[in-house]
C-alpha cells in the first residue's frame, strides 16, 4: 500500500523559528500523582516492525527485526490537560504554537465564527486548517476551551513542547524500540494491542474514524475527536490509547532504513522530522490505516496539530 499522509502535516512555509526556552526539572510539582501513573515494562526481546501487507512499505514498518529492550517504566496515559497545565502554571513556558500564533485544526471543528481565523491550508490536506490562536488551551481557537478535557490527552504540542515538559517532570520520551515494545503488551506480531481483529464482538477498542474520510465522522466508537486518556481497555502491559486517540512524539529522528543494532536501538543521530507513533482519531482504513502497533509516521519537531501528543518514560537503574 502506498502511504497517504492526513495526520503529518507540517509548519515547513515557516521561516521564523521561536527562540528556546530554558526549563529546570520541578522541585513542587506532584510527583506521587505523576510517579502513580507509571508502569515497569520489564526487559525483553521482541519482534520490532511488520512485513503485514497492510503496511506501508515506503514508511519503514519492515522489515520485522530481533530488538532487545532494557527495563523502563512508561506512563499509563498520554499526558492529559491537565498535567500539561500544571506544567505551563509553574514554568510559564510557551508552546510553539502560542509563539508562531497558529496550529493545524481539523475542519470540521471549525466553526463558521473561527473560520475568519483560518491563514491557509496545505497543499494535498485540505481538511487541515491553521487557525490563529489554536493552542493547548484553545484546541478549535480563540473561544474555545479544555474546561471540560481536562482528562483528555493534551494537544497542539510540538515535539519540542513534549521535551520541555519531560525535562521538567523529571522523564523523557520513549525511543521509538521502546514505543513498540510497550505498545504490543507483550503479544507477538499482532497488527494491534489486543490481537489482529479491530473489533471484539462488535465493540468498539480504540477511538479512531469511523464513517467516510474527511467528511463524515459517525462517532460510533463513542468519540469525535480526543477521548479521555483511560478510555477503553488497556494492553496486556496496563497501557491505555496506545493506538488511536492522538499520535504519540517519541525521541527518535525519522528514518527509512533501520540500523543493524540489536540492543536498545535509536534513529539517526541527525535528521529533519522527528517518529510519530500510534494513530490517532482521524485515522481510517480506507485512508490511513495507521493505528497499527507497527505503523509509523514524523513530522518537524516544531510542527502541531490537534491529534498530536506524547507520553512519558523513566529509566530503571
Amino acid at each position: 500500500m502506498e502511504p497517504k499522509s492526513c495526520c503529518g502535516v507540517q509548519r515547513e512555509s515557516i521561516e521564523k523559528f521561536p527562540e528556546p526556552q530554558e526549563i529546570t526539572q520541578s522541585k513542587t510539582f506532584s510527583k506521587k500523582r505523576h510517579i502513580d501513573n507509571l508502569i515497569t515494562i520489564p526487559r525483553g526481546t521482541f519482534l520490532m516492525g511488520t512485513d503485514d501487507e497492510e503496511g506501508y512499505k515506503l514508511d519503514g514498518e519492515g522489515p520485522v527485526r530481533s530488538v532487545n529492550v532494557d527495563s523502563f517504566a512508561v506512563d499509563r496515559y498520554t499526558v492529559t490537560n491537565e498535567q500539561f497545565k500544571e506544567f505551563i502554571e509553574e514554568t510559564g513556558y510557551k508552546t510553539d504554537a502560542e509563539q508562531f500564533g497558529w496550529s493545524f485544526v481539523f475542519h470540521l471543528f471549525v466553526s463558521n465564527q473561527i473560520k475568519k481565523d483560518v491563514i491557509g491550508s496545505p497543499e494535498g490536506t485540505p481538511w487541515w486548517l491553521a487557525v490563529k490562536g489554536a493552542t493547548w488551551e484553545h484546541p478549535e481557537g480563540i473561544g474555545t476551551s479544555i474546561a471540560d478535557r481536562m482528562y483528555h490527552p493534551v494537544v497542539h504540542v510540538s515535539w519540542n513542547d513534549a521535551m520541555a515538559y519531560c525535562t521538567w517532570s523529571g522523564k523523557r520520551l520513549l525511543t521509538e524500540a521502546e514505543w513498540e515494545y510497550a505498545a504490543r503488551g507483550g503479544l507477538v506480531q499482532k497488527r494491534y494491542p489486543w490481537g489482529d481483529k479491530l473489533m471484539y464482538r462488535k465493540k468498539h477498542l480504540c477511538n479512531i474514524w469511523q464513517g467516510e474520510f474527511p467528511i463524515n465522522n459517525t462517532g460510533k466508537d463513542g468519540y469525535l475527536a480526543t477521548a479521555p486518556v483511560d478510555a477503553y481497555e488497556p494492553n496486556g502491559y496496563g497501557l491505555y490509547n496506545v493506538v488511536g486517540n492522538v499520535w504519540e512524539w517519541c525521541a527518535d529522528w525519522f528514518t527509512n532504513e533501520h540500523n543493524e543494532k540489536k540492543d536498545n536501538p535509536i534513529g539517526p543521530k541527525i535528521g529533519v522530522e522527528r517518529v510519530m507513533r500510534g494513530g490517532s482519531y482521524l485515522c481510517h482504513q480506507s485512508y490511513c490505516n495507521r493505528y497499527r502497533v507497527a505503523a509509523r509516521s514524523k513530522n518537524t519537531p516544531d510542527s502541531s496539530t490537534g491529534n498530536l501528543g506524547f507520553r512519558c518514560a523513566i529509566d530503571i537503574h
